[in-house]
């Protein structure tokens, strides 16, 4: 069974991962940098940039990652921010069913959920994040995923003030199971 991180950029799904890791025992793969490592090692602004912008051309790397990432057992995965959504034809994000249902094969996804302002005011500005969207701020962008996390999630856990290590802990209450695999 894989443990399987979402949640909004800067909600600490890398280091909450890390930290399953080391009381697990188990490796994490992430799917941000294993599509960064298939694009000769390009960081996700430079991918986004030679594909003109185009999102919808980085959810489908996405999905080829998810899809192999989710044929693991017992690894946990720290999935990017937009892991949630797909792009429809007029651009617009949309529930990424299929990457979901992927992950739950061999999954239980846990949302890391935070208060969308404080997440905003950590990643604003950080040039390695690329621009969500550009008709919508990164605030409106987050509100329109919420319903897109809450249907993936098979637990969710408020990450407000909460220490790295007592999350991870937390994780690891609700799945007594992937501790003692």
């Amino acid at each position: 069974m894989n443990v399987v991180l979402i949640g909004m950029r800067g909600a600490g799904k890398t280091s909450i991962s890390r930290r399953l890791s080391a009381l697990t025992h188990r490796p994490v793969l992430s799917t941000d940098l294993l599509i960064s490592y298939e694009q000769a090692g390009l960081t996700i602004p430079q991918i986004l940039a030679r594909h003109g912008g185009n999102w919808r051309a980085f959810r489908q790397m996405e999905r080829q990652v998810v899809d192999k990432v989710s044929k693991m057992d017992n690894v946990i995965i720290d999935c990017g921010g937009g892991v949630v959504v797909d792009i429809d034809a007029r651009g617009d994000e949309v529930y990424a069913a299929k990457k979901i249902s992927l992950l739950k094969k061999r999954g239980l996804i846990v949302w890391l959920r935070g208060d969308m302002a404080r997440l905003v005011e950590k990643v604003h500005g950080d040039p390695t994040r690329p621009t969500l969207s550009t008709r919508h701020s990164t605030l409106e962008a987050m509100q329109r995923r919420l319903p897109f996390y809450e249907e993936a999630a098979d637990r969710i856990v408020s990450i407000d003030g909460k220490p790295r290590k007592d999350l991870a802990l937390e994780i690891l209450a609700m799945f007594p199971m992937i501790a003692r695999q």
